[in-house]
């Protein structure tokens, strides 16, 4: 399944905030375009993740 994402860079830290609209609260960030969506992978991964342990306890 597929996610949209946005990506954005940061401002006020440097780099770039990514997040899913979708789901709620799933946001990571990272010092590269490239790091900030590797890193929303992983964090999307665990947000589906904790989601289906909470649904099976």
């Amino acid at each position: 399944m597929e996610y949209p994402i946005v990506l954005e860079q940061d401002p006020e830290v440097g780099g770039y905030v990514v997040y899913c609209p979708t789901l709620k609260g799933c946001v990571s960030q990272g010092d590269t375009e490239e790091e900030a969506l590797e890193n929303i992978k992983d964090a999307i991964k665990t947000y589906l993740e904790s989601i289906e342990n909470f649904a099976i306890t």
